[in-house]
């Protein structure tokens, strides 16, 4: 990825992706710059340090995964589409392939744990919201919401560690579509 200039997000996009594929400890200075094709120069003149750069890339995924996607569902009208909008997104192919099950790996450190609870209770209070336009009580539609949010963690991390072995989790291919399309129908249904 040879480039004349390395902007804030390029550094951001290759901390998650670190991220994901070994936890907070890969996000190294000079293995990022390695991966972007750069000297480390490039990094000081955006982040005053490693944690800087990790407080930037969890609130870009926290802004892109969870705000983005609230507020582009608000143009959905229909709760029951935009709980099915908000599912399909959600479940299905990921932008940065074990980034979610790889933060919930690392709650415990302190630059991840704070945008991890924000997210969570954003996300989980949003989807209570879509139960509770489709008429679940507020108790009901906590549960409902917590319960989604827990089959999305199972299933990003089946996806992560054993998709060959359960194809319906794969985010390609007919197995993985009919796989998540009945998740969805399941998760959407309000009993």
């Amino acid at each position: 990825m040879a480039r004349g200039r390395v902007t804030r997000e390029d550094w951001t996009m290759a901390a998650l992706r670190a991220l994901a594929r070994g936890g907070v400890a890969a996000v190294a200075v000079d293995a990022l710059a390695g991966e972007l094709d750069i000297t480390r120069g490039s990094f000081y003149w955006h982040f005053k340090d490693r944690e800087a750069l990790l407080v930037a890339a969890v609130e870009l995924w926290e802004q892109r995964t969870t705000a983005d996607l609230i507020a582009r569902l608000s143009s959905v009208a229909d709760p029951e589409e935009r709980l099915r909008e908000a599912l399909r997104t959600a479940l299905g192919a990921e932008v940065i392939a074990g980034l979610e099950p790889a933060l919930v790996a690392n709650a415990d450190h302190p630059v991840i744990a704070p945008v991890l609870t924000r997210v969570i209770e954003r996300r989980i209070a949003y989807i209570a919201e879509l139960y509770g336009e489709l008429g679940l009580t507020p108790a009901v539609a906590r549960r409902q919401a917590a319960l989604v949010y827990a089959a999305y963690l199972g299933w990003s991390e089946l996806r992560r560690v054993a998709a060959a072995v359960v194809p319906e989790v794969a985010a390609e291919g007919p197995r993985g579509r009919a796989g998540l399309k009945h998740l969805i129908d399941q998760l959407a249904v309000v009993r």
